[in-house]
């Protein structure tokens, strides 16, 4: 085996797929959120784009997916090449930090040498061929510096109000070392950092060792590494799941953007423009999509549009829309449900779900 296949062999991937996606509501529901929908008539979900983006560089049986138990079976229905054992079931939602300590102390009971690569399920990718080579360069810079860790910056193309961006320190080329992370800030400071050239998006894609990311957990999350580092040698065994349940009901809510990547003082970024968009709004949509001489924007159905502007329209496969007198709006089916509303007041959407009882109001997964 030389030294490149040996290195792919460390190579894990930990895809976060737990989210709900209330805000795509409701084409997303709680019974088959936005991860694991055809958004745009490939043939593949979110997920299994995901999955087929990263499999190159990860071989499969180093592929974790950290969802919920609902989620189960529809992930091993789309990823049929993964075991039930590389599907990590959350029995509630504790954020992003612990998702992530689950899976990365899953990977230690297997190997103390390990990279290790985490993703969200839900984000669209345009030019995949560049993305997969700054993921090799990514790991490559983690598998030389063992101690540090890596985020994925994305060159901003508009003052976005919905991206969490990171300032980088001065100097040459395209890895930084990260100066300071900014939560999603307003309009006025979003044209800021736009004019400035040091900040980029926020992508939520990390690289680091399996060392690097344990050491971190330790020193600025220490309650939630003691939690899931005890009983290591259930990992891997039938009295896992117990174990998760029973720590998932005392463990802290936290990102690991607050917890660690804020904190820490050895957080490295990577510059790149690959085409990125985390799909977080039905916004996110309208911009990526092809627009007509009026602006409208349509996925999945026909159109037959009259006196039209600026609208997106997403219905099932082979429906036909005929609307007339419409500016600005999202117009949104799926199954039972017709939703419009004003595409600037999409926010309201949390209050429609909420009003209808289409997500449940709690952490525990039902």
């Amino acid at each position: 085996m030389n030294k490149m296949d040996n290195q792919i062999k460390n190579n894990y991937c930990i895809i976060m797929a737990g989210g709900v996606g209330s805000r795509f509501w409701p084409f997303s529901k709680t019974e088959k959120p936005k991860q694991f929908l055809d958004f745009f008539g490939t043939g593949r979900s979110l997920l299994q784009i995901t999955f087929d983006r990263i499999n190159p560089l990860v071989p499969t049986e180093n592929i974790y997916v950290v969802s919920n138990m609902a989620y189960r079976d529809i992930i091993l229905e789309q990823l049929p090449a993964l075991k039930s054992e590389q599907i990590l079931l959350e029995p509630m939602r504790r954020n992003t930090a612990p998702c992530i300590a689950y899976a990365v102390y899953k990977i230690k009971a297997k190997t103390d040498a390990a990279n290790i690569l985490v993703v969200p399920s839900d984000h669209l990718i345009t030019n995949e061929k560049e993305c997969i080579k700054v993921l090799q360069q990514g790991f490559e810079f983690v598998n030389n510096n063992h101690s540090s860790l890596l985020t994925l910056g994305m060159k901003p193309t508009r003052p976005e109000t919905g991206y969490g961006y990171i300032q980088i320190s001065e100097g040459e080329g395209d890895l930084r070392k990260v100066k300071t992370f900014t939560e999603k800030p307003n309009l006025e400071m979003a044209q800021l950092f736009l004019s400035t050239g040091e900040f980029y998006w926020n992508s939520g894609m990390f690289l680091w060792s399996l060392n690097a990311i344990i050491e971190a957990f330790k020193e600025y999350l220490p309650e939630i590494n003691s939690k899931f580092e005890q009983n290591l040698k259930y990992y891997h065994t039938e009295r896992e799941q117990a174990l998760i349940d029973r720590i998932y009901e005392s463990c802290q809510n936290i990102s690991i953007d607050y917890g660690i990547m804020e904190k820490s003082d050895n957080v490295y970024v990577k510059l790149t423009d690959f085409g990125w968009s985390d799909l977080g709004t039905w916004q996110s949509l309208y911009d990526l999509g092809y627009k007509d001489k009026n602006g409208n924007v349509g996925y999945g159905c026909q159109m037959s549009l009259y006196d039209c502007q600026d609208n997106l329209i997403v219905m099932p496969q082979g429906q036909l829309a005929v609307i007339d007198g419409l500016k600005g709006y999202l117009i949104t089916q799926y199954n039972d449900v017709l939703l419009i509303c004003k595409k600037g007041e999409e926010h309201k959407i949390r209050q429609f779900v909420a009003d209808v009882g289409a997500i449940p109001d709690n952490d525990r997964y039902v």
